[in-house]
């Protein structure tokens, strides 16, 4: 990330030489525009949970586990509500266990699976890096809650038609 703004939009420069020398740049300065706004939320968040020993992926996993009605999810689940591959999954239990944020146990009537619980060290960990990154509205500068809320949607509809989700 530059240390001063530049005097001039790059995308907007890139997106006008698009317009010159390919076509029509519309589609181009929207995904530029979402992958460089990606790394400027994904460098604010990781900045109020790293004071909390936490990633993002790690967070997503307390929070999940915290919803849950039991504190508690087969790890199969958590993969799923959080669209992660297994392995990945196990890397962020692991993690989470490793600094007793978690706990694995076993499932009470399916010997097959394991269940990761949330510990009690974890909720205050997840609570408190919640009021970390709510304070600075998750990177989310800019935008009114309205816009917020249009931002959502219009993301939504590109995850719909790529199929991320049922209807």
């Amino acid at each position: 990330m530059p240390n001063s703004p530049l005097p001039f939009d790059p995308i907007e420069r890139a997106a006008a030489l698009w317009e010159e020398r390919v076509g029509p740049s519309g589609a181009m300065a929207a995904v530029t525009s979402v992958m460089r706004v990606q790394q400027i939320l994904q460098s604010a968040v990781d900045g109020a949970l790293r004071p909390h020993g936490l990633t993002f992926a790690r967070y997503e996993a307390l929070v999940l586990l915290g919803f849950s009605r039991r504190g508690s999810l087969p790890m199969r689940v958590m993969g799923e509500r959080l669209q992660l591959h297994p392995t990945s999954v196990t890397n962020i239990v692991d993690r989470l266990e490793a600094d007793g944020l978690v706990k694995r146990i076993p499932h009470p009537s399916d010997r097959r699976t394991t269940l990761v619980e949330i510990t009690e060290v974890g909720g205050h960990v997840r609570e408190a890096a919640t009021v970390a990154v709510s304070a600075m509205n998750l990177g989310l500068k800019g935008l009114t809650e309205r816009q917020t809320q249009q931002l959502s949607e219009l993301l939504t509809k590109i995850r719909r038609a790529a199929g991320d989700f049922a209807d």
